[in-house]
């Protein structure tokens, strides 16, 4: 007669158990890595909503950002009127940390911001999701008058 032992290991039960480690170690690299992504020194970008001559334009026009990658967004409104920073698509496409702008610090999801006359924002976040993304200042005549753009993840 033949008496089982609870530590007997079955080819069933050593799979289920590496299966069980499997995913617990998933899990904890996925944790780590975005956690890394937060602490990854991010890559500065400049982009001006308007200009001192009252031009309707993003300048540039176009960014291109790498998925996987942390970037600080330098916003800038040098413009006598306010403009806005509009893409809805390309804010779920990004994990986003915080903006900062003059003594505040917003966290949450962002997707648009008002950058009044002679204003600045710093917009810090990961790209994730590839893609080509509008932009847009949404304030009436704006977009019409060329205040339009691209953000590409690649």
């Amino acid at each position: 007669m033949q008496y089982w032992h609870p530590f007997q290991l079955t080819a069933q039960r050593w799979l289920r158990g590496l299966l069980i480690l499997g995913i617990c170690w998933l899990g904890l690299t996925q944790s780590l890595w975005a956690a890394d992504l937060a602490r990854q020194k991010p890559i500065v970008v400049e982009m001006a909503l308007g200009n001192a001559t009252d031009e309707l334009a993003f300048f540039p026009p176009q960014l291109t950002f790498e998925s996987g990658k942390r970037y600080k967004l330098k916003l800038v409104n040098h413009s006598p009127e306010k403009h806005y920073f509009t893409a809805k698509d390309f804010a779920d496409a990004i994990w986003s940390q915080k903006v900062d702008a003059g003594n505040v610090e917003i966290k949450g999801a962002i997707h648009e911001l008002e950058l009044r006359s002679d204003t600045a924002a710093d917009w810090v976040f990961v790209a994730i999701r590839p893609g080509t993304y509008p932009l847009r200042c949404t304030i009436p005549g704006h977009a019409e008058s060329g205040m339009t753009g691209k953000l590409i993840i690649q």
